[in-house]
C-alpha cells in the first residue's frame, strides 16, 4: 500500500476551498448572473471530501493496520446529522405557513428522504418525468449532495479497508482509486448525454470526484508537489480553473460530464500545491479572515441558504437586490446560530463522543425523528387539502382534450415521425388541422369541442417545444439544437399539404420567450431575424397551397406558476390576485404586432389575438370567473380553455375579432367573485 502523508495540522488553505465553494452555490442560487456555473461549487466539496477522509482513513490503517468503522459513521453522524435534522424541521415549519397544502404533502416527501440520506434516489425518478413539479421549488433539493457523500461516507471506507486487507503491494490503493476514478468517470461522461439526471444525481457516478480527493491525499503525489517548484503556479491555475468554471458552465452546459473535470481537476491542484511550503502560491489568498469564516461556517451556510431563497422568492415573487442582500443576511444568521448552538455543540458533546454506541444510538433517534416529523407533516397535508385546494390542485393535472385521450399524440421530444391524431367528425368532409407545440395543444380542449358540434374532422399535428415556424432552437432539457424538432416538422407539414385540409391553425410558444433559448444575448437580433423569416415561410408553404391558415397569438406568460401561487395565496388567507402578472410583463404587444404584420401580407392567412380572455389592459389574471387561468405559467388551464370555446369558434371560423374581444377583469370592487374557486 502507498504510504499515506502523515500531517494531522490544519490547513487553511481548505478551509478557503470550502469557502470558495460554498460562496458560488450562494451565488448562484441567490440569481447572481455573473456566476452561471456557481452550482459547481458542489463538486469541489465532492473532492475535498474525498480528499480528508482519505487521508483520515489511510493514517488510521497505516498506524493501526485497520479502521474501526464503527467509530468513522458515530464521527460522521455527529458531525452531520444533527444540524441537517436541524434545518429539516426548522424548513418543515415554516413550510406549513407558506406553502400549500399539496406542496407540503410532496415536500414532505423530501424530509423525509433527506432524514434518511437518500433524495439523490428519489430525485433520479422525480427528474425522469416530463411533467414532473418544478424542482426549483423543493426546500430540500439541496439535500441530495449531502446523499451523495453520505452514500460515499459508508462505501469508501468498507472498500479501502478491504483492499489493505488485500495487502496489494506498494501502489495499490493508488491504482485502485485511479480504477474507481476512470470507471466513474466514464460511465459518468457517457450518462450525461444519454440520461442526465442519473449522472448528476447517483452517487457511484460522481465516484471519481471523490476519487480524485483521494489521489491528491497519496504521499507519492504530496511529495511529488513538494518537490516540484511550479507546485505554487500549479496551486494558481487551479484557483482559475475554478473561477473559469464559475464563469464559463452554466444550466444548458451538458453537467456533469467532461466540463465537471474543470473544477475538480482545479480543485486538485489547489490541494497539492496547498502541501508546498511556499507562500506563492493561492494559501495566503484562501487563509484570509473572511475566507476562514465562511469556510467554517460552509456546512451551515449549505444547509440554510436554499429555504431562504426558496421561501424568500414564494413570499416575494420579484425579489430586488436589497431583498437579496436581506436574505442572505438571514442565511448568516442562522448558520451562525445553528453553528454555535447545534453543529458543534453536538459534535463535541462529552458524553457522546466517549462512546461509539451512543453515537450511533443517537444518530439512529435523529434520522427516526425526521421520519417521522416528515411523514406526520404529510399526513397533516392531506388531512388540509380542502375541496378548494383540490380543486386547483385537479385543474393543474387535468390534461388537454388530446392529452386525455393519447398522451403520445403530443410527439416526445426525439421522436421524429409525425403522429397525426383524429378528433371530432370522422368522415366529415371539412378537416382541420392543429399544428404545433404545447402552446397548440392547449387549444385542443375548445377545439375538439368545436369540432364535435359542428360536426368537424380535427387532425392534430402536435410535438412537445417545437414550433410551426421554421427556426432551429436549442432545447434545454436536451442540452443541444433540437434537430428532431426539424424533422418533424418538415415530415408534418408534408403530411398536412397532401391532406389538404380546409383551415390549420398554428399556435407555438411566442418570439419573446427566445432569450431564454439563446446563450449568447447578441444573437438574439439576428435570430428573431431568422424566426421572422421563418414563421413566413411556413405559413406561407400553406397559404400558397390554397389552405386557410389561422395564426393565433400566443397567450401571456406569467412570473410565476399559478396552480402553485393561487393555491399558497388561499392558505395565507390572501388574495388571488395577488399572482397577477402586469401586462406589460406577461405579454409583449411590440413582437406580437410584428407577427401580425407577416401574417396579414400572405395570402389565406389570418392572425387571431385571444390576450384579452386573459388580461386587462393593465394586468393578466390568475383567476377569472372562478376558474384558474393557467395550470402553470403559460399552459391554459384545461377547465378555462373549455370556457374559451364559443369566443375561439366566433374568431376563427364565424367573425374574425381584431385584437380579441375584451373580457371584464375581475376588479377589487368584487372580491367575492374572485376568491370564489369553483370547477364548473
Amino acid at each position: 500500500m502507498s504510504a499515506v502523508t502523515t500531517s494531522n495540522s490544519f490547513r487553511p488553505d481548505i478551509e478557503g476551498l470550502r469557502a470558495l465553494a460554498v460562496s458560488g452555490v450562494v451565488a448562484f442560487h441567490f440569481g447572481l448572473t455573473q456566476l452561471p456555473g456557481g452550482f459547481v461549487g458542489v463538486d469541489i466539496f465532492f473532492v475535498i471530501s474525498g480528499y480528508l477522509i482519505t487521508r483520515h482513513l489511510q493514517q488510521e490503517i497505516a498506524r493501526h493496520g485497520t479502521v474501526n468503522l464503527w467509530t468513522f459513521y458515530a464521527r460522521r453522524a455527529r458531525r452531520l446529522l444533527p444540524a441537517s435534522l436541524f434545518v429539516i424541521l426548522v424548513t418543515l415549519v415554516a413550510g406549513y405557513f407558506i406553502l400549500a397544502p399539496s406542496e407540503q404533502q410532496l415536500y414532505s416527501k423530501g424530509a423525509l428522504f433527506a432524514s434518511t440520506y437518500i433524495i439523490n434516489l428519489w430525485l433520479i425518478r422525480w427528474s425522469l418525468d416530463y411533467f414532473a413539479v418544478d424542482a426549483s421549488n423543493n426546500p430540500f433539493i439541496h439535500f441530495w449532495s449531502l446523499s451523495v457523500e453520505e452514500q460515499f461516507y459508508l462505501a469508501w471506507p468498507a472498500l479501502l479497508l478491504l483492499f489493505a486487507r488485500m495487502r496489494p503491494g506498494k501502489h495499490g490503493v493508488l491504482l485502485l482509486m485511479i480504477g474507481v476514478a476512470v470507471i466513474s468517470f466514464a460511465l459518468c461522461a457517457w450518462l450525461t448525454t444519454v440520461s442526465q439526471p442519473w449522472a448528476f444525481y447517483f452517487s457511484p457516478l460522481r465516484a471519481w470526484e471523490f476519487a480524485l480527493g483521494g489521489l491528491a491525499s497519496m504521499a507519492v503525489l504530496n511529495n511529488w508537489s513538494r518537490r516540484f517548484s511550479y507546485s505554487p503556479a500549479m496551486g494558481w491555475l487551479g484557483l482559475v480553473m475554478i473561477i473559469a468554471a464559475y464563469l464559463s458552465v452554466s444550466e444548458e452546459s451538458a453537467f456533469p460530464g467532461f466540463i465537471a473535470l474543470i473544477p475538480a481537476a482545479g480543485t486538485v491542484m489547489v490541494l497539492l500545491s496547498g502541501v508546498h511550503e511556499s507562500l506563492l502560491g493561492p494559501r495566503r489568498i484562501l487563509a484570509l479572515a473572511p475566507m476562514q469564516l465562511t469556510g467554517k461556517l460552509s456546512y451551515s451556510l449549505y444547509l440554510w441558504h436554499w429555504p431562504v431563497i426558496v421561501y424568500g422568492t414564494m413570499l416575494i415573487p420579484d425579489l430586488t437586490l436589497i431583498h437579496r442582500v436581506l436574505l442572505l443576511v438571514l442565511t448568516f444568521a442562522l448558520s451562525l446560530f445553528s453553528y454555535h448552538f447545534v453543529e458543534n455543540p453536538i459534535r463535541q458533546n462529552k458524553w457522546l463522543v466517549a462512546g461509539t454506541r451512543r453515537s450511533l444510538v443517537f444518530a439512529g433517534l435523529l434520522t427516526v425523528t425526521g421520519v417521522t416529523v416528515a411523514y406526520a407533516s404529510a399526513t397533516l397535508a392531506k388531512h388540509n387539502l380542502t375541496p378548494q385546494q383540490q380543486a386547483i390542485l385537479e385543474t393543474a393535472e387535468r390534461p388537454s382534450a388530446v392529452r386525455a385521450k393519447d398522451k403520445s399524440c403530443v410527439l416526445d421530444l426525439e421522436t421524429v415521425k409525425p403522429k397525426p391524431c383524429v378528433f371530432g367528425a370522422q368522415s366529415s368532409s371539412e378537416t382541420v388541422v392543429l399544428f404545433g407545440d404545447s402552446h397548440a395543444d392547449h387549444w385542443s380542449t375548445p377545439l375538439v369541442d368545436i369540432a364535435e358540434k359542428d360536426n368537424l374532422r380535427l387532425v392534430t399535428y402536435l410535438k412537445s417545444s417545437c414550433r410551426a415556424t421554421r427556426i432551429t432552437t436549442r432545447d434545454s432539457k436536451l442540452r443541444r439544437e433540437y434537430t428532431e424538432c426539424n424533422d418533424w416538422r418538415e415530415l408534418a407539414l408534408k403530411e398536412i399539404l397532401a391532406m389538404k385540409p380546409r383551415t390549420v391553425i398554428i399556435s407555438q410558444l411566442a418570439i419573446s420567450n427566445l432569450p431564454n433559448e439563446i446563450g449568447d444575448p447578441s444573437e438574439f437580433a439576428a435570430r428573431k431575424q431568422q424566426w421572422a423569416q421563418g414563421l413566413k415561410s411556413t405559413v406561407e408553404t400553406l397559404g400558397n397551397a390554397g389552405i386557410n391558415v389561422v395564426f393565433i397569438r400566443d397567450v401571456p406568460t406569467h412570473t410565476s406558476y399559478l396552480d402553485k401561487c393561487v393555491a399558497r395565496a388561499l392558505w395565507q388567507k390572501r388574495d388571488p390576485s395577488v399572482c397577477d402578472t402586469p401586462r406589460a410583463a406577461a405579454a409583449d404587444d411590440n413582437d406580437a404586432r410584428i407577427e401580425q404584420g407577416i401574417i396579414s401580407g400572405i395570402k389565406n392567412a389570418r392572425y387571431v389575438d385571444m390576450t384579452s380572455f386573459f388580461c386587462s389592459d393593465t394586468r393578466c389574471h390568475a383567476m377569472i370567473d372562478g376558474k384558474l387561468t393557467f395550470r402553470d405559467r403559460h399552459h391554459i388551464a384545461t377547465p378555462y380553455a373549455e370556457s374559451l370555446a364559443a369566443p375561439l369558434e366566433r374568431a376563427i371560423f364565424k367573425q374574425p375579432i381584431a385584437g380579441g374581444v375584451k373580457v371584464q377583469p375581475i376588479s377589487d370592487k368584487n372580491p367575492e367573485k374572485r376568491a370564489a374557486f369553483q370547477l364548473q
